[in-house]
């Protein structure tokens, strides 16, 4: 009895890690695309350096010192974006991204009111 219960086991692991594999939600490898960008101060026009920008809300870069960016593998299709900067408020919009087209974001943050 109990090498029958291996073989149920076995099988039953052998489905679960086929349907695993499926790839059907996936887009395809050509739906994916490059976003770049500059973030920078609403009154100076400066370059704001170590603001946060995610995608989608997983993927993630920080602006260098020139307050530049980029996230690769961005999937195709309209992308939720926020950008989190020390002393700025947050900022959050949509883009749309297109298959295997860099995307380019230029995006102006808003200093923190002080109280």
């Amino acid at each position: 009895m109990k090498p029958r219960v291996g073989r149920v086991l076995g099988v039953a692991l052998l489905l679960l890690a086929s349907v695993a594999c499926n790839s059907d939600a996936l887009p395809p490898a050509a739906g994916f695309a490059t976003v770049n960008g500059v973030v920078v101060d609403g009154v100076t026009n400066s370059p704001v350096a170590g603001a946060v920008v995610t995608i989608d809300t997983v993927l993630t870069a920080t602006t260098d010192a020139g307050g530049k960016f980029t996230i690769d593998k961005v999937p195709s299709g309209i992308a939720d974006y926020s950008v989190q900067a020390k002393g700025y408020q947050v900022l959050s919009s949509s883009a749309n991204i297109e298959p295997g087209k860099p995307a380019q974001l230029n995006l102006t943050l808003a200093q923190k009111t002080k109280p």
